[in-house]
């Protein structure tokens, strides 16, 4: 590992949804040469705005983003993907003399790209067609029951319904001959040349950041929500429950309202109720770092803004 004095900087912002990352993200770009790099698993689709909270064409317009609207919601991205693109903007970012940005709240790429990819498998296409049709001769189910023969460990962390899952799962058994969960214990192979300054928005009080995140959802489906999935499904058909970006927060739970499943009022609970259990795991995920390598700050502070800033200052001086 190199030095990490020699290596150019790169800022993380982190924290839980609706703790206020894009409002901070901005405010560091008004003062700081910095370009934006999105680190969220859902504004990667294309046409998918309102649900995924993402900048509006003028805020695009005037600081640059990076990692957004970059496929159609009937493809997929993997964390793989994810890196591979990242390291590649922050490499011209830093060429063109800046600092990359980096924010979001999908843990996962955070992790991926700082830490590396454990040693999995690609995808084989043939095996996969393979499994699936075993799986509508048998049923989902009886396919998580032959993953739990092969990988107790998995199975246990994987609804019997959840096929993307357990077709993955059973993949990596097949072609590696053994557990998923054995190789995701193997040490990562990781290259990452950049010093990363890091920043985790934390509340205070949980309970205020639930208010932000029932605002939040009800402001989505006030401004358009279930209209913008109702287009979404019409242009893209084979879209359905188990699609990953139909998986996303706030569009699961429009698509059960759109099939009839719930009623509006149940929409707006289960949403806001997702979301805040989306929040606790991010909140899990930053507890877990490394005690040290983290500046903390309160996301419910009314002078967060000068708070990073000074602290910004300093640091990027300092190195």
């Amino acid at each position: 590992m190199q030095n990490s004095t020699h290596l150019p900087p790169a800022i993380f912002l982190m924290g839980p949804t609706a703790s206020g990352k894009s409002k901070i993200a901005l405010e560091i770009a008004e003062n700081f040469p910095v370009e934006i790099i999105s680190v969220d698993s859902a504004q990667v689709y294309r046409r998918m705005n309102i649900g995924t909270a993402k900048p509006d064409p003028a805020t695009l317009n005037k600081i640059p983003h990076h990692l957004i609207d970059l496929i159609d919601p009937d493809q997929h991205y993997s964390a793989a993907q994810f890196r591979h693109d990242a390291l590649h903007v922050m490499h011209e970012i830093t060429r063109r003399g800046k600092i990359p940005l980096l924010t979001g709240g999908t843990m996962l790429y955070f992790r991926a790209l700082r830490e590396g990819l454990s040693l999995l498998p690609s995808a084989d296409r043939n095996l996969r067609l393979t499994l699936e049709n075993m799986a509508n001769e048998l049923g989902w189910p009886a396919m998580h029951q032959k993953l739990a023969e092969l990988d107790q460990e998995t199975a246990a962390r994987i609804k019997p319904t959840d096929s993307q899952r357990i077709q993955r799962a059973l993949e990596v058994c097949y072609l590696t001959q053994q557990p998923m969960s054995e190789i995701l214990k193997m040490p990562r192979q990781s290259d990452f040349p950049f010093h990363t300054i890091n920043i985790a928005l934390i509340p205070s009080e949980r309970s205020q950041l639930h208010v932000r995140i029932a605002h939040r959802f009800e402001a989505m489906l006030k401004n358009g929500l279930i209209e913008e999935v109702q287009v979404i499904r019409g242009e893209f058909p084979s879209l359905d429950l188990e699609s990953p970006s139909m998986r996303c927060v706030g569009y699961r739970q429009v698509c059960l309202y759109l099939n009839n499943q719930i009623s509006n009022a149940e929409l707006r609970d289960m949403g806001i109720a997702a979301t805040r259990q989306l929040a606790k795991r991010q909140l899990t995920w930053l507890r877990g770092m490394q005690t040290g390598t983290v500046q903390e700050f309160d996301c419910l502070a009314d002078n967060l803004e000068v708070q990073i800033q000074r602290f910004l200052l300093a640091t990027i001086e300092k190195n």
